[in-house]
């Protein structure tokens, strides 16, 4: 299970690339700014807790 530690990024990622995208929108005046960042928002929400699961995870691996 060491691949849970780096697909905790991809999520960073799609975060940078809605907020990027949700500034281009706001910049054009096109109305689905919004859902980009609210998007970007739940991927970051997911990151953290991508991050607590794994811990989580270790800690009980090592008790073990």
């Amino acid at each position: 299970m060491s691949y849970l530690k780096y697909t905790q990024y991809v999520y960073i990622l799609f975060a940078v690339y809605f907020i990027y995208d949700g500034v281009t929108k706001l910049n054009e005046n096109n109305e689905g700014y919004p859902l980009s960042f609210v998007i970007a928002g739940m991927a970051i929400f997911m990151f953290f807790f991508r991050r607590r699961f794994v811990k989580r995870f270790d800690d009980r691996n090592k008790k073990q």
